[in-house]
């Protein structure tokens, strides 16, 4: 019913006068009445929808009462509002057994016209208001189910409540939901490495675990409502491909870094492989041992230079399945030494203030191709002949022990309009020369080590240039768990 329509009123009696009194009473009052004697009429002109049924007790074919259930218990008629009237069942009981069969309101003969518009108005606006939450409530279910997030409501002790299409569908086909089951024991079940984190507790938490071969983000937070004290919402994303489109975009990063280094590698190791090729020269031609051994000595250091060298890029590229203990001091060493070629191509120095710093617990490559990157940055950053320096000192911050790492140089610094945007996917400021990846890559992976990334620069004529500082913590390796 529309609350600008003219609603439109079956009545019911048996009586004719009776519905000529009740229908020009509502018609003057704005109503559009039509009138029936029977119950097997009325059953008919219900399926119309009315927006109301004014219904006698007193019917020739059947008990008013019984036609009020009847028509409550249809589906499609249940919400037509009924009022019930009689002239001889006017006593307590027969009000109470009409409401309680289903009916909205009960009035007796004779019937005060003023009172009879007021209670159809008053049914009329309780049906409307019924018919707004219905819609609303229906509006907000499909909502609900339509979001591709899986959304779940739990009360305090955890226990299911209701759920929309999504979180089933992100479960699994084989994961049966029943109202009541308790979600912290569900999720660990479906788990594949032990409890993601407790449900109880935070006011906000979140988390990541797999399901399967799905990467599933579970978010869970208290509802603010007094009557809603200790529920929470479960939020479950289904982030697989993110993952994965994460996973192909470090990877293609780290293979970029790999194709910059190639170039200085190469020539880092053929000098020292022509330098041998000389020395077999020579020592093919020597008449004398005492000539081939000096001879040997240099070709030994040669071949453990190139040993080095070749240590290096391995240690660079290479990583673990999972954390391990690192000494930064060395893993910046054969970083540094390993950019001394670049830095020299450059006409750079590049330095390294190598100061105590507590061993940590991550993944060395990681960590290698991070520094990587920012000593890279540095080093094209830098004019001709001006120092690139990468200082490695103990910190405590927040309240935690860990290793600061600064990587400074002297370059033109950041322009401001693109500070808040240096550590964006695909942002770069090298044209085709640049991915701009490897500031998102180096913070995504400090992340994981639960560590932290930021810069400080100046474009000031005397003091221009850019800092950037990665902190980590450190850590047991007993402690340390493996973000998913």
């Amino acid at each position: 019913m529309s609350i600008k329509s003219r609603p439109r009123i079956l009545i019911v009696d048996d009586r004719e006068e009776n519905r000529y009194v009740l229908c020009r009473s509502l018609e003057k009052a704005g109503f559009d009445c039509e009138a029936v004697s029977s119950a097997i009429k009325a059953f008919e002109i219900a399926q119309t929808l009315p927006d109301l049924i004014i219904l006698d007790v007193h019917l020739p074919d059947m008990s008013g009462y019984e036609v009020c259930q009847r028509i409550k218990l249809d589906p499609r008629t249940a919400s037509i509002s009924i009022l019930q009237i009689s002239a001889s069942f006017v006593s307590s009981e027969d009000r109470v057994r009409a409401l309680e069969g289903g009916a909205d309101s009960y009035l007796t003969h004779p019937i005060d016209r003023l009172v009879l518009v007021a209670t159809v108005r008053s049914l009329l606006r309780l049906r409307e208001a019924e018919l707004i939450a219905r819609r609303s409530a229906e509006h907000w279910q499909a909502t609900f189910d339509s979001l591709t997030e899986g959304l779940a409501l739990i009360d305090a002790e955890n226990r299911l409540l209701r759920w929309n299409n999504s979180f089933a569908e992100i479960l699994g086909e084989g994961t049966a939901l029943h109202v009541g089951d308790d979600a912290e024991a569900l999720f660990q079940s479906l788990a594949v490495s032990g409890t993601p984190f407790s449900l109880n507790g935070h006011q906000r938490q979140s988390g990541e675990f797999s399901i399967g071969r799905k990467t599933v983000q579970l978010s869970v937070s208290r509802i603010a409502r007094h009557e809603a004290e200790g529920e929470s919402v479960l939020i479950l994303a289904d982030v697989t491909d993110r993952k994965l489109a994460e996973y192909a975009l470090r990877t293609a990063e780290k293979l970029a870094a790999t194709g910059k280094l190639a170039n200085a590698i190469a020539h880092e190791i053929n000098n020292p492989l022509e330098a041998l090729t000389n020395l077999i020269y020579l020592m093919g031609r020597s008449t004398s041992v005492d000539e081939v051994q000096p001879l040997l000595s240099r070709a030994e250091t040669e071949l453990a230079r190139i040993t080095r060298i070749t240590r290096q890029s391995l240690a660079f590229h290479r990583d673990t399945q999972v954390p391990v203990v690192i000494d930064l001091g060395d893993l910046l060493a054969d970083i540094v030494e390993l950019f001394q070629r670049v830095a020299t191509i450059h006409r750079v120095q590049l330095l390294y203030d190598r100061g105590p710093a507590p061993t940590i617990c991550a993944h060395p490559g990681q960590l290698s191709q991070v520094f990587g990157n920012l000593i890279r940055n540095a080093i094209e950053a830098s004019p001709h002949e001006s120092p690139v320096i990468v200082r490695l000192r103990t910190m405590q911050r927040d309240h935690r022990l860990g290793a600061s790492i600064t990587i400074l140089d002297r370059g033109r610094g950041i322009p401001k309009d693109i500070r808040e945007n240096i550590f964006d996917p695909f942002f770069t400021t090298k044209d085709l020369k640049g991915s701009g990846l490897g500031l998102w890559v180096s913070r995504s992976l400090i992340l994981r080590q639960e560590g932290t990334i930021r810069f400080r620069t100046s474009e000031r004529a005397d003091k221009s240039g850019t800092l950037f500082e990665v902190f980590l913590p450190a850590r047991k390796l007993k402690d340390h768990a493996e973000p998913s």
